[in-house]
């Protein structure tokens, strides 16, 4: 058996292939050695100091790192020594006996704000990323949004916690087609499909403002702005199946710039939800009327 060593679009995150599936039907994700009481292979690997999170999937482990190491001095060792590992006889993974049973998965159609997109809501845990797809080349990270491209009708897809929107050309209703798309997904993710490859996210400029490392270095104004988003406006936006992610602030124009995802995007109350909802909201809760919202993207 050999092991195939797989880089991937984040560079602290490298994918250890094998020639065939370790796991069906299910992921893992391991933060320490306590999570991976289930994991023979996984506890063995946080020895290693540089081990920050293991992944395990498909026919594949992922192994995040912490900086204190590059991955060209230590990767050809990790594979050799999951090789070594598995030619021994250890096991990858054990049966969970504490688990229930395996229960039916729902999927049903919402309506959103916008009338071109729908939202399939599902009833697991898809990503912990949100994640838009605009076409068909975009998808690398998502086997399921390229899948979904396939239909002719399909014009883009957003997946974020357990629920897809779906957004349509005009060229079908959603009479003709939402039970295709519902039982589509529904037979996808039973199956096995992969939704989402988080290893293969690369992290949008936008949503990374919002972290930590950038968020600190941040004016006041920006970090209240995206702190009021985050508490009071994505909560509501995403029942709607939609996303809104904090661009800039302009301290002389007093005008804040928003990206729109999923529903939000193209939606005709768009307009009106920024101008009387978050823009509203801004001043208030600022306590500065001369607050303008402008979204890049409606």
């Amino acid at each position: 058996m050999k092991i195939s060593i797989k880089e991937t679009q984040n560079p602290t995150i490298i994918k250890f292939e094998f020639p065939d599936f370790i796991t069906q039907n299910e992921s893992f994700e391991f933060k320490n050695i306590d999570e991976a009481k289930n994991s023979p292979l996984a506890q063995q690997l946080f020895y290693l100091p540089f081990v920050k999170t293991v992944y395990i999937s498909g026919n594949f482990i992922a192994i995040e790192r912490f900086s204190i190491v590059d991955w060209n001095d230590v990767k050809d060792a990790v594979a050799e020594q999951i090789e070594e590992y598995v030619k021994s006889g250890g096991k990858i993974l054990i049966e969970d006996t504490s688990k229930p049973s395996k229960t039916a998965l729902t999927v049903y159609g919402e309506t959103t704000p916008n009338p071109a997109t729908l939202k399939f809501v599902v009833s697991r845990r898809l990503t912990k990323t949100a994640v838009e797809f605009k076409n068909i080349d975009e998808t690398a990270p998502s086997p399921l949004a390229k899948e979904l491209f396939q239909f002719p009708f399909v014009k883009e897809v957003f997946i974020d916690e357990n629920y897809i929107s779906v957004t349509k050309y005009e060229v079908a209703t959603w009479e003709e087609i939402t039970i295709e798309i519902r039982t589509f997904i529904k037979e996808y993710i039973e199956n096995g499909g992969t939704v989402i490859d988080e290893t293969l996210v690369v992290a949008d400029t936008k949503q990374e403002k919002q972290q930590i490392k950038n968020f600190d270095n941040l004016d006041t104004t920006s970090q209240q702005i995206i702190n009021i988003l985050e508490e009071y406006v994505k909560p509501a936006v995403a029942a709607d199946g939609g996303n809104i992610l904090f661009d800039s602030y302009d301290e002389n124009e007093k005008r804040v710039k928003v990206i729109l995802q999923g529903s939000c995007n193209g939606c005709p109350s768009s307009t009106f939800t920024l101008k009387n909802g978050i823009e509203n909201m801004l001043k208030d809760m600022l306590n500065d009327p001369a607050i303008i919202v402008e979204a890049l993207n409606a």
